[in-house]
């Protein structure tokens, strides 16, 4: 059973969520909060598997929720949000958020995000996935950002898994990039996750765009 917060300032917008995913029989939602300060102390309290979080709340706003969920490993946050804003995408995904969906998604789409990060992989919104990447790709940091003490640590392989983070590949794809079994791959993503402290997948993927890590 997949546990779920619902963290939005609006309780009509709650409501609707939780009736989407309560005609699943895999999901529950275990609470809800209407501000980002609510969000991560009934994230500390119930200890879902997955807070569906909006960006714009009053007080602590989601990016800044996200961030000390995804910190503390409370739970993997995914984004729900009317804004597709660039900086707003960015900033969720920097901060740790697992993905980011826009509030127009359907409810099986949801749900299939839902189990999707609940599993450990990322999502993003298929409208946004390219223009977030080419924003990637574009944008070179003026200046690079310093390397995680955990770089240093990584395998040969455990690099070319996180470049091929990088590039955006599931586990099926990146399995077959490296000519692994699926089941390696999400071994090693789980281990290059761990050693770069990388609370998603998404952000370990950020971070290898950032530090330019290409495949050997």
């Amino acid at each position: 059973m997949i546990r779920v917060l619902l963290a939005d300032d609006h309780g009509a917008i709650r409501a609707g969520l939780r009736l989407m995913l309560e005609t699943a029989d895999d999901v529950v939602v275990v609470g809800e909060a209407a501000d980002g300060e609510a969000a991560v102390r009934n994230a500390r309290a119930l200890r879902p598997d997955v807070v569906l979080m909006d960006v714009r709340m009053p007080g602590t706003d989601g990016i800044e929720a996200t961030r000390h969920i995804a910190h503390e490993g409370l739970a993997d946050v995914l984004v729900l949000t009317t804004f597709d804003i660039d900086e707003y995408v960015l900033g969720a995904l920097r901060a740790g958020a697992a993905g980011f969906l826009l509030k127009s998604v359907d409810a099986p789409s949801l749900l299939d995000a839902v189990r999707r990060v609940g599993a450990g992989e990322g999502v993003v919104a298929p409208e946004v996935t390219r223009r977030v990447l080419a924003e990637l790709a574009a944008r070179a940091p003026v200046v690079a950002p310093p390397a995680p003490p955990g770089l240093d640590t990584l395998t040969d392989r455990e690099r070319d898994v996180l470049a091929c983070l990088g590039e955006g590949l599931s586990n099926a794809a990146l399995a077959r990039a490296l000519d692994i079994t699926e089941a390696t791959a999400k071994t090693h993503v789980s281990r290059v996750l761990a050693k770069l402290e990388c609370a998603s997948r998404v952000q370990a993927a950020i971070l290898a765009r950032d530090l330019g890590v290409v495949r050997t």
